[in-house]
């Protein structure tokens, strides 16, 4: 867990954190959201002293980090950011090791442990372990940050903006690894970000800058459903309701059984094949699956998991009708 408890940090006669108070459960994703210049990644590097705090407190497990030998905390934090900083004269292995070898692992675990972050981030350790930052995509060397920063095994990582330089693809791409990861791993994570997107389908809790304060701290759907002030309404944007269809996923709304007017096209084969229809996995947010519908000109969708498993169908109608209870709780 960590807890921020009334962190302010001033800058000669300039505020550029104030009364800053929140906190992270263990093992949860929370976002530092806001517009530029608001605080959010003076806050979070206070965390690991990189900026030492003007006053309050930061609590890592429960201790004073202000306890702690800087050096010490450091290395038991993992840090990412959105240049990736890897060493250009080392290779993928050695990259992963650097705080592993700082903190004097014998190089037979170090490197082991690389080559598990390697598959942990779906590199192949025999073709990326000997190579160099120089031989490997943006989306690649993003993951090889990622992989350095678990490799001692913290319980806490700081995200600066990680994935902000890589494209629009393969960015969703590497949220979406991301999120497989902490599904496996369960860091308790804080996450800089500007992008609203990305901050409801990444985060368990928002932290939403303005001018140095928390403007309002909570769940994505609290922000999105109940903000606290114009400023929250605004940021959040004129299609908050679209927004919070990200929230639910196709397997929330799948059902069994087929709409009456596909009876006559399914018959009695779920799923089947031998219709024309657009096929969803279980994990497709609703927004995703609704503007899939949309765009084709269809009204209904088969679920299926990554097996081709068959899971159920969604309709068109009951993604509008979730927007409808969206519309309701937003007003």
């Amino acid at each position: 867990m960590i807890q921020i408890d009334n962190l302010n940090k001033k800058f000669g006669s300039i505020t550029a954190v104030e009364n800053v108070s929140f906190t992270v459960p263990e093992g949860k994703i929370c976002v530092l959201l806001g517009p530029s210049g608001c605080g959010k990644t003076t806050t979070l590097k206070m965390i690991n002293r990189l900026i030492p705090p003007t006053s309050g407190r930061v609590l890592i497990g429960g201790r004073d980090t202000a306890e702690l030998d800087t050096v010490t905390l450091r290395r038991s934090i993992g840090y990412v950011i959105q240049q990736v900083g890897l060493f250009p004269n080392m290779t993928v292995e050695d990259n992963i090791c650097v705080v592993p070898d700082l903190l004097g692992w014998d190089k037979v675990k170090s490197r082991k442990r690389a080559a598990e972050l390697l598959e942990v981030v779906a590199l192949e350790p025999s073709k990326f372990a000997k190579r160099y930052p120089c031989e490997l995509s943006g989306g690649q060397q993003q993951r090889i940050g990622v992989a350095r920063a678990l490799a001692a095994d913290p319980p806490v990582m700081l995200m600066d903006e990680p994935f902000g330089a890589i494209d629009p693809i393969n960015r969703d791409a590497i949220q979406d690894e991301f999120m497989r990861i902490q599904r496996q791993v369960g860091k308790t994570v804080l996450f800089v970000s500007h992008d609203i997107d990305e901050a409801v389908k990444m985060a368990d809790c928002v932290a939403l800058f303005n001018a140095g304060q928390v403007e309002q701290f909570g769940t994505p759907d609290d922000l999105l459903a109940r903000p606290v002030s114009d400023f929250v309404a605004n940021f959040m944007g004129g299609d908050r309701i679209m927004k919070r269809l990200r929230l639910l996923q196709a397997a929330d709304i799948a059902c069994p059984t087929p709409p009456q007017e596909l009876l006559q096209v399914v018959g009695d084969q779920p799923g089947a094949a031998s219709w024309n229809a657009i096929t969803v996995l279980p994990s497709d947010d609703l927004r995703q699956v609704l503007c899939q519908l949309l765009g084709q000109g269809r009204e209904w969708a088969v679920c299926k998991d990554a097996h081709g498993q068959f899971i159920g169908y969604v309709h068109q109608r009951d993604i509008l009708a979730r927007l409808i209870d969206n519309t309701a709780a937003v007003a």
